[in-house]
Order: structure tokens, then sequence, then C-alpha cells
């Protein structure tokens, strides 16, 4: 199939803005590549303490430099559901690789914050900078030089995007993520999210939402909603860093255990040592870039990525903007109704059809690239499959379903749910944002309502319980953005506002401050940047100015006469009280480095 003009056109523009930085980047690598580990050359001392631990046979296969060796750069705790699995996995992969004639070693750890337990806390203020903070702990881990490749366990919101930003880093290494998957579904999201309501409400009490809660969340495994770390797995997938058809297979089931084991065997097969050398930092190009972002509009994935996708891009030379998504989004179909944006979690998305069927329908209809290296060998036809396991436990993989199992799920693309994913650009004299409307109903696309001002979301909370907000309202929640506090999600708005929507008003967010992928039903214009606390326009916003929150048009404006405009200061907010506690007092020269949210607000300057 021939490839879209406007994917086509993307993708061009992005290479010839990213070329001196792309090729700069590549320099690095390729020296980096003729210096890869050879252990005979480390000094003894080096070698002995890099070994010390091992036992006979692994230390024997690490006194040359024959035999492959493995960092295992893991984010597991047993607080996450998420990661809880990865307990296991070390082992799992430490006895693959000497079935396979290599070794492997856990390289280091890094942290894995839960926005789920930190929505509405002080915590959350950390989230963001996690992100950046798992970057460099993984780049500690991989510093000691002893590795041939390394595989990387994680999934949830900011983990997976630091280890890509860490795997890009060490871009001469190859890299393959190894997902733990979803836990099985419990009580429905829609059913979840009415609990919430009602209790914004004060119709249920705090027994009947904890019920509701751990109903939801239950076991081990990937919160099931199609947010951030969802559309994660997404994306390793198909960018080509999972292995095909590995995303969304429940955790401790003898099918992921032998995918896990899988993924090790072919990161040991595609270093430097074999004939299949797949590094990193070549395989993550322009063109996988550009397939991520068509994944994750045509999922309806979590606006978190607005950000991570543009930082992942940088940390291999890549300039993606924020008019390349906008651009994108304009042309790929919205394929899938996962909640937020219909009622099945991503169980039912897997059972489908899956990445398989996703991947198959995107590339028959010209909207990815399909001669992109990946993990598992040149072009992503490789990805139309799925694996099965043998009567012998075994994994093979066979051509991914022709028809999706689930059409109100999972569509083919002459059948798509709408015309795009719903992430959309916003531009204005309020500066710029991002809007995702695939879950919001089309007579809330445009809302034009006079402002109400406030510096934290504790303050909307409470003026909506005194029954300040019944009326048409723009919710302005501001000196929420990395410089100002580290740019917290503000999920805990949702279900006061959608109660606000339901009773008729109209409503809509703006904030510089970010919102999950699991938002819904009320539009937020979110990222907003310049944020106030760099003296963007947001700042300058007066309670009753009238603001307009256009998904249409792709525009955020207030209606104040331009002299006016230009002639009105930007205030200032007293932000101490949010810069210690928790750890937050650790964190000042991350406040001060944050860039801005459409350059995806790392602390990392130039170095990306």
């Amino acid at each position: 199939m021939t490839l879209h003009d406007r994917v086509h056109e993307v993708t061009t523009r992005l290479r010839e803005r990213s070329r001196d930085s792309r090729q700069a980047y590549l320099d690095r690598i390729r020296r980096a590549a003729e210096q890869a580990p050879r252990r005979t050359t480390l000094s003894c001392g080096n070698l002995a303490h890099g070994f010390a631990a091992c036992g006979l046979g692994d230390k024997q296969a690490l006194k040359g430099d024959v035999v492959p060796n493995l960092g295992i750069i893991t984010s597991y705790n047993d607080m996450l559901s998420a990661h809880q699995p990865f307990e296991r996995f070390p082992q799992l992969i430490k006895q693959a690789a000497r079935d396979a004639g290599g070794v492997a070693q856990v390289a280091g750890g890094v942290p894995a914050m839960c926005d789920g337990v930190t929505q509405g806390q002080p915590g959350m203020e950390l989230s963001l900078f996690s992100r950046d903070v798992i970057a460099l702990a993984a780049a500690v881990g991989l510093s000691h030089n002893m590795f041939d490749a390394a595989v990387y366990l994680g999934v949830c919101d900011k983990i997976v995007p630091g280890l890509v930003i860490a795997a890009l880093s060490f871009g001469h290494l190859p890299a393959v993520f190894i997902p733990a998957g979803p836990m099985p579904s419990g009580l429905p999201n829609n059913e979840k999210a009415r609990i919430r309501q009602l209790y914004a409400e004060g119709k249920v009490g705090r027994d009947e939402l904890l019920e509701a809660e751990s109903q939801s969340y239950h076991g081990p495994g990937t919160c099931t909603f199609y947010g951030t770390a969802n559309s994660n797995q997404m994306l390793m997938e198909i960018m080509g860093l999972h292995l095909p058809g590995a995303s969304f297979v429940n955790p401790n089931t003898p099918l992921r255990d032998a995918l896990t084991a899988e993924a090790t065997k072919r990161a040991l097969a595609i270093t430097a040592l074999g004939n299949d050398y797949t590094p990193a930092g070549e395989m993550i190009d322009e063109r996988a870039v550009v397939n991520g972002v068509v994944g994750l509009h045509a999922t309806g994935g979590s606006t978190n990525h607005a950000m991570h996708l543009v930082a992942m891009a940088a940390a291999a030379g890549i300039r993606l903007t924020w008019d390349d998504l906008s651009d994108l989004s304009g042309v790929v179909p919205l394929l899938c109704r996962i909640y937020p944006n219909g009622l099945a979690d991503v169980n039912h998305f897997h059972a489908a059809g899956g990445m398989g069927y996703l991947i198959s329908e995107l590339l028959d209809g010209g909207l990815l690239h399909g001669d992109v290296m990946t993990i598992w060998g040149q072009g992503l036809d490789n990805y139309r499959q799925e694996p099965k396991l043998t009567k012998d436990g075994a994994v093979v993989w066979q051509p991914a379903a022709k028809r999706s199992h689930d059409e109100k799920v999972l569509a083919p693309l002459a059948q798509a749910f709408s015309a795009n994913g719903g992430m959309k650009l916003l531009d204005g004299n309020l500066g710029r944002a991002v809007i995702k409307i695939s879950a919001v109903k089309p007579e809330h696309h445009v809302v034009e309502a006079p402002a109400v001002i406030f510096h934290s979301q504790d303050d909307l909370m409470a003026a909506f319980k005194a029954g300040e907000l019944e009326k048409d309202v723009i919710a302005v929640v501001r000196f929420q953005g990395p410089r100002a506090i580290g740019m917290p999600e503000l999920h805990k708005l949702t279900p006061p506002l959608g109660v606000l929507q339901d009773r008729g008003f109209k409503v809509a967010l703006v904030t510089d401050g970010r919102m999950s992928g699991a938002s819904g039903k009320v539009p937020a214009a979110i990222h907003v940047t310049p944020e106030a606390a760099c003296g963007g326009p947001i700042a300058k916003l007066r309670d009753g100015d009238v603001v307009r929150v256009d998904a249409i048009a792709g525009t955020l404006t207030v209606a104040v006469p331009e002299a006016e405009w230009a002639a009105r200061a930007a205030v200032t907010a007293d932000l101490t009280a949010s810069h210690s506690g928790i750890g937050r007092e650790l964190f000042a020269t991350f406040r001060a480095a944050a860039g801005t949210a459409d350059q995806g607000a790392h602390v990392f300057g130039g170095g990306l």
C-alpha cells in the first residue's frame, strides 16, 4: 500500500528539521558502538567487581567477550499492581539467557510511582519529573559498560518514557522492552466512573467508593482502562520494541512467561556479537516515531504522550513537534473504543484482535511506515502476528485475525469510529494547548463561557462543594506547569466537572497542568504553554473573562480587546507550599531546569 501523503509529508519535514541533531546523535552512538563492551579489555579489578556475585558458570562466560551479557533494568516494586509481576522476571530472564548461551545481570533498578495513588495528593507533583529520574537511574545502571544489550522492565505512565530515553541515550546497545501485561477485567470502567461521580455529588459514601475502586483495581497487572500505561504498551509494540503481540497478555500465565523467555533470546540474538546487530538508536528513527504517533491517534491514546513522545524522540536527535501530532491526527481515524473512549477495556481490545489486527489495518491503509527496523527484524509486517503456545510450551506466531472479533471495540479502517483520533492542537491568544475529544460528545467540542480562576485543584473542589460553580464556566487552573510545581495530573477534577456538565451547564477546563489518558467527557485544554509561572498569557486571565475553547477550529482564546490585553499584567502566585514536603524540596533543580510542555517538559536541556 502506498504511504498516505500526509504521513509522508510529516515524516519528510521531521527528517529535514532533525537533520543536524539526528546526525550528531548517530555519530555519537556509532562511536560508542566502536568502543562497545569488550570485557577482556577491562582491568582485572573492573571485571572481578562486575561478576563477583555471579555463579561459577556465568563467571566463566563473562571472563571472555564472546558470550553476550544482558543488562536488566527493572522498575519492580510490589506496591504497583502493574510492576509487581516483574518480581519473577529477572530469574526467568537469567535462566532463558543461560539456555541460549548467554548471561543476564540486573544492571539496576529505577523508581516507579503510581499516579493512581498520588492523584490529587502532593506526591503527584513529583510524577512528571520521575520520568527523568528514571532515565538518569537507568543510565547509572548501564554505565558499568558490562553489557551487550539491555532489556527494560516497565509498564506505567512515566516509567516507559523514562526507560526509552535511557535506551536511546545508550542507543548503541540493542534494547528490548518486556511488558508485564494487564490485570484481568474487574468492575466495568463505566460503572467505576458512575460511582465516582455519585461520590462527588455526595450521593454515596467513602465505603461504596472504596469498594468500587477495589473491584476495579483488584490484582497484579496494569489497570485495564486505556490511559498512559496501556498507551505505552501500544507504543512499544507499534514502534518495534516489543515482540509481536506481547503487549496485552495477562501476567503470571504460561504465555506471558514464555514471551519473557523469547524476548530474552531475541535480545541476545541482536547484539553486536551476532549477525543481526540492531542498536536501538539506529532502529528508532523518524519513521518509527511517526508510527508511534499514528498508533496513538488510531487508538485514542493518552494526552500525556503529547509530551512523552516529544521527549523520547529528542533523545534520538529527532525534533518532533505538536504541529506534527496535530497534522497526523487530521488523517488518522479512530479505530478503538476503549475506556474512557468506550465501554471496553484493554482485555476486550486484545480479544477483539489486538495489536496484530490494528497494525494490519493501519499498514493496509498506508498510514504506517512498513519499512522500519524492529527487534523482530526488518519490516512492520512482522507485527501482523500474534503469539500462541504449543502443547509443549513453545511460542509460535500465527497470522493475526483478518477480521475484528468485536467491531464495537476494534473497527476496520472502512468503519472507523471517527475520522481522527481526537487529539488536537489549540492555538490562540492564550497560548498553545492540547485537547483530547475522542470521549467528548460533539455538542461539547466548542465551549464559550466566563472564566473562574483557581491556583490549585483543591480550590476548585472547594468552590464546587460550596455550589459556586453552578453556571456556565471555564474553570482555569493555572500555576500547575513544570516550572511552577512539576505539572501534576488533575484527573481528580473530572468527576465534579462532569457533574456540572450533566446538569446542563457549558463546562470546560483550561490548565497548564496535565490530565490523564483516562480523562473523558469534559473538554480540557491542557499543557497550556507558555505556563503561568513563566508569565504566559494564562497568567493574565481574570475572573469573568470570556474564554473560548474551540476544538473544531483549533483555537484557545479570550475575548478581551487587544489593547487592553496587551497592557494587562500577568499575576504571580506564592508556590512555596508546593516546594517542600513529600520530597519536593529535592526537586528545586528540576523545576528550574524544566522545559516547556511542547518540547517534552524534560530537564535535560541541550543534552537531548
